[in-house]
Parts: C-alpha cells; structure tokens; sequence
C-alpha cells in the first residue's frame, strides 16, 4: 500500500488489486474511492492526486460548512449583485433546471432551512416558527442571474449540498476521461459513482441495504454511465418516536414525509441520476410513480 497526499494536503491511499489499483480518501463529509484498471502505480497515482485535487478545489468553493468561501461570499451579498463565474453560472443554471422539473421541490435556495435542521445524535427539532421564518427566505425563483452577476433577496441563502457531490463526481470522471481515454476509472463518491470509460468486464457496484448497513443489498453491473443515491439511512434524527430524515421540503420546512429510505437511480451522468434521486424522495409516498414517469432504471427501499 502506497501512503502519500496530494499538494492540497488530503491524504489518500493507493492500494493494489488483481484488476488495478483503488485509491481511497476522504472528502465532502463522504468516503471517496477510485478504482482503477491499470497495472501502472505511476498512472494510478497521478489519476488519484487529479481526483484528490479537483475534489478538495469544489469542496473549498462551494461547501456551506466554510467561512469566507466564495459560496460564503455570495450568500453574505444582502441582496447586492455578485459577480460569478462561468462555472457557478453553470451550476445555477442546472439548479434552475431542477427547480422547474421539480415544481418547486428541489431548492438550492434552502439554505436558512438547512441551517435550522440538524441530524447529530443530540440534534432537537427547531422551533416551528424559527422554521417559519425561515422559510420565509426560500424561493429560487426569486433570484436573478445571468452568465456574469447574480442577485438573490438579503438573507437567501445557498446550499449546493443537494448537487455538489454529484457534480464532483462527474468533474472528476470527465477529466480522467479527457486525461486517460484508453483507462477504465469508477470513481465512488459515498455511494454516487460514474464510468467515463466503457470496461468489457462491468464493474460490480453494491447497493446498500437501509437495514443492514455496510451491507449490500444487491448488486448491479455498470460498464458505463454513472447512478447516485439518495436517502435517509445515514442521516436522520427521531424524537419522540419520529424519525425525520435529512430530505426538507421547501414548501413545509419540515423533512418529506412518507418518503423511501433510499432511492438509487442510474443515469447518462452523475448531476441527473442524483437529480432524479433527490426528487424522488421529496415526492414521498408517490417516489414510485415519478421515477416510472421518467422511463429511468432505480431501485427503492421503504
């Protein structure tokens, strides 16, 4: 086993298998992987360190969880106009997406309610009009933007949490692909995964079981293409016998109610498998039917 760290100092493994090399580290609050089809270790290496570098380079951007980020800047504009560049331009616009095929479910702009909600063991309920209030300060459709500046009302707040992971995954696969096109990679990112490159032999991705965590509950052969999860197995908190998963609906302010524990969906990418994903879950009890409506392979757990 190779133990070394990229130039941002995120320490990652490498480690030798019969059929290449997986490198593992930690990045977005989520276990990272790559797994690699090359008996090269150089290759390998330098395949891995891209992956850390581009990870770490979005994380430190965009993650809500950093003061003084760029994301920090934008939210802290009080309704005054920010410039922004052509790859946050890019994220808004797929956010913009999501909001309209969603009718409104999938938020970005929900960051005060996702301020409130907490999932750790001693996590409590907020106070309902805490909730209300801040609610009131979500609204994506009330944010101008266009390829160069952005303006969003004084106390909105986003949260690219609902897309970011995906959109790490997909960044990453894309430039290994673009970097090593004869290299089959999977790239693994807590659960959301894709395949730049086609492999003859599929690689074999399990399926967590909601009940039996860290347990496979079945898995599927990807060649190509790339599927994300989402779900409340992880991430939830119960009081007084209520389990509240950490998927809020915009509309309530409260977590979805009736939705599955998990919905995995396959996808021609990261961004619109997690997508299709995330709004299965906030439509709760009706999951099922949405997914059949967009004619896409899923797997559901109740």
């Amino acid at each position: 086993m190779l133990m070394t760290s990229s130039p941002v100092a995120v320490p990652y493994t490498l480690s030798r298998r019969e059929w290449g090399y997986v490198g593992e580290f930690r990045a977005m609050a989520s276990p990272c992987e790559l797994l690699i089809a090359t008996d090269e270790q150089h290759i390998a290496d330098k395949m891995l360190e891209m992956a850390v570098t581009e990870v770490r380079r979005i994380e430190q951007k965009y993650s809500r969880f950093i003061t003084n980020n760029y994301l920090w800047q934008l939210n802290q504009a009080q309704g005054q106009r920010q410039a922004i560049d052509e790859e946050t331009w890019q994220l808004l616009s797929f956010a913009k997406q999501c909001f309209e095929l969603s009718d409104g479910l999938f938020d970005i702009s929900a960051g005060p309610l996702m301020q409130l909600w907490r999932f750790d063991p001693n996590a409590t309920l907020p106070a309902h009009q805490d909730i209300i209030r801040a609610k009131a300060l979500v609204g994506f459709g009330r944010i101008e933007f266009n390829a160069h500046g952005l303006i969003m009302p004084a106390g909105m707040q986003l949260d690219f949490g609902g897309i970011g992971k995906e959109y790490a995954v997909d960044s990453v696969a894309y430039r290994l692909a673009e970097r090593y096109p004869g290299l089959s990679v999977l790239v693994n990112f807590g659960g959301d995964i894709a395949c730049p490159i086609a492999k003859s032999t599929p690689w074999q991705v399990g399926i967590e079981n909601p009940q039996h965590l860290d347990h496979a509950a079945k898995v599927l052969a990807i060649s190509q293409g790339a599927l994300a999860t989402s779900g409340d197995t992880r991430r939830f908190i119960e009081v007084d016998g209520q389990r509240y998963g950490h998927i809020v609906d915009p509309r309530t302010g409260y977590p979805v109610v009736g939705a599955p524990r998990s919905v995995t969906v396959l996808g021609p990418n990261c961004v619109t498998a997690g997508m299709l994903a995330t709004m299965a879950m906030l439509q709760g009890i009706n999951a099922e039917i949405f997914l059949e409506q967009q004619s896409v392979q899923y797997s559901i757990f109740r």
